[in-house]
């Protein structure tokens, strides 16, 4: 049903403990707040914010939805990328400049659901994140709040920090003293015909974000702020954003990074 959605979801509880919670979140995202769903195969709504025992869900619904989209950074894919995930020889890693004893601080403009922010804190770096969408924010708020309460990943989760804001807004306000070492950038493009059968959580972003159409500025008041290198995530096949030639670039199997050089990290 996801396909067919556009806009907002409605706030629902699994279980009729979790409805203060849940209330108090519809009130706070100004959402539609419509009760106890307990199967989300039988629910009227096309998309929840689901109140879950195990945290909050963006759940689609009907007899053949996907399972839920949520900020983990417990168990799952997270987990095993954490524990397997190839440490700092990672491609990622290697694009913000972490080497030896560097460790930049980093700036995800674009945190999504925060799963690269994980990764970079995993391998020891401080990150903020920065998240413009209040139902986006929520479930990311919500999952590293779990992860604070986790002894395995409670020490990660600390060099995390969140906030809800414009990414060009919050760049372009930052005194020196907030400048960043490193800001990274995974904007989500209008797609194609060719890539519309995307994951299941892309599928379900763009129905509640909608497409990043302010990437060409985003990038510019990056590489106006940031202190050593921006660093944008991108389909490998994709054009580079506005144009503009990065320094160099690290490819993958299916995604690269454009790296911005401006200065030497230490």
């Amino acid at each position: 049903m996801g396909d067919e959605f556009s806009g907002q979801p409605v706030v629902a509880a699994v279980d009729s403990v979790l409805q203060k919670t849940a209330q108090e979140l519809a009130s706070a995202l100004q959402l539609t707040y419509v009760g106890v769903v307990s199967d989300v195969k039988q629910a009227v709504d096309p998309l929840l914010l689901w109140v879950t025992f195990e945290g909050f869900k963006l759940q689609q619904t009907g007899k053949k939805a996907p399972g839920p989209v949520w900020a983990d950074f417990v168990t799952g894919a997270v987990a095993h990328r954490r524990k397997f995930g190839g440490g700092s020889g990672q491609m990622i890693a290697k694009a913000v400049g972490i080497k030896g004893g560097v460790r930049p601080t980093v700036l995800d403009a674009t945190a999504g659901l925060g799963k690269d922010s994980f990764v970079l804190a995993t391998l020891g770096c401080e990150v903020t994140m920065t998240e413009r969408s209040p139902v986006v924010h929520a479930l990311l708020a919500d999952g590293l709040a779990r992860a604070l309460q986790d002894e395995e990943v409670a020490d990660i989760a600390q060099r995390m920090s969140l906030q809800q804001a414009n990414a060009i807004e919050y760049i372009t306000q930052m005194n020196q003293a907030q400048r960043p070492q490193v800001i990274y950038l995974d904007p989500m493009f209008p797609h194609t015909e060719k890539t519309a059968l995307v994951k299941k959580e892309m599928r379900i972003f763009r129905d509640v974000v909608g497409d990043d159409h302010d990437a060409s500025g985003l990038l510019e008041a990056a590489i106006e702020k940031a202190i050593a290198r921006v660093v944008v995530k991108r389909p490998r096949k994709s054009p580079t954003i506005n144009e503009r030639k990065p320094s160099y670039q690290l490819e993958g199997k299916s995604s690269r990074y454009d790296i911005y050089a401006l200065s030497k990290l230490a």
